[in-house]
């Protein structure tokens, strides 16, 4: 390079990311040689193979090997477009309980659309169709003396606890169905089933599944006034219907972008399941 600064393998990878951006360099083209690539560049191969390895984490290059260059990959196909969580999640679930060993990890305000979504996978399990060997269920639910920020009644009123005792009773209800229905694989199917149920100090205003490490599923719950028959009382709140909350799904194998996502998303579950939640003991 005639004496000047010789690039950094970051810096090669940066132009041969914005040469396959613009379209210099097209899907199913082979690059040049390591050694072609070490010529023009003025660098060692060394430093070439750390850019390509940068360009094959962010899912750019495929067929990378020893004995040939390596090919612009082709796009990934393009996601879905977020859906309800109700529409989303179970594909998605049934696709997770197909692996031989099933991990599971759920932060939600209650386990109703949770519940609801294993339908298919607990059918298909039950006809045969799928068999992992191993259910691992971890789920983060509020705790149930906190004050909740939602759902809370529209007037404020102090001392009346209708809205919290129906969320909670809603609450309990729901993960009650759901763990029983994953314990049941034990005694008809013999899979080793393992359930567990935390309690969070605070109101996760958004939901998350992890999906056996590999993709993650986050959506924010909106906030809404709305009102509902509970017993003999109209109860005018605000809550959230968790079923219409869009789903955005974020896959280990798209890029490096989502694999940080997934992986930080694991580390902060993690830390909270280990740290200030306590176990929550289903009536």
């Amino acid at each position: 390079m005639n004496g000047s600064r010789r690039l950094t393998p970051q810096e090669i990878a940066d132009i041969l990311r914005e040469r396959i951006r613009a379209g210099e360099l097209k899907a199913g083209d082979r690059l040049p040689t390591q050694a072609e690539l070490a010529e023009e560049f003025g660098v060692e191969r060394g430093t070439v193979r750390q850019a390509l390895r940068a360009l094959q984490q962010d899912g750019l290059l495929s067929n990378v090997s020893k004995g040939s260059p390596p090919r612009i990959a082709e796009p990934p196909p393009t996601r879905e477009e977020p859906q309800p969580t109700m529409v989303a999640l179970a594909p998605r679930l049934t696709e997770a309980f197909s692996a031989p060993h099933v991990r599971v990890d759920v932060v939600c305000h209650t386990s109703e659309t949770l519940m609801l979504a294993l339908g298919e996978p607990v059918r298909l399990i039950h006809e045969g169709r799928i068999r992992p060997e191993s259910i691992d269920f971890r789920v983060l639910l509020p705790s149930r003396d906190i004050n909740l920020a939602f759902p809370v009644p529209v007037d404020g009123r102090s001392g009346d606890d209708t809205v919290h005792d129906r969320w909670l009773q809603m609450r309990n209800a729901q993960a009650q169905v759901l763990d029983h229905n994953l314990r049941a694989f034990r005694s008809t199917h013999g899979i080793d089933v393992r359930v567990r149920f935390r309690g969070l100090p605070f109101t996760p205003p958004m939901k998350l599944y992890l999906l056996n490490g590999e993709e993650a599923l986050f959506g924010y719950y909106m906030l809404e006034r709305r009102e509902e028959e509970w017993g003999s009382q109209t109860l005018d709140m605000y809550d959230v219907l968790g079923s219409q909350s869009l789903l955005f799904s974020f896959v280990k194998r798209a890029g490096q972008r989502d694999a940080a996502f997934v992986e930080e998303s694991e580390k902060w579950f993690d830390a909270l399941w280990e740290t200030i939640t306590t176990d929550l003991t289903l009536p």
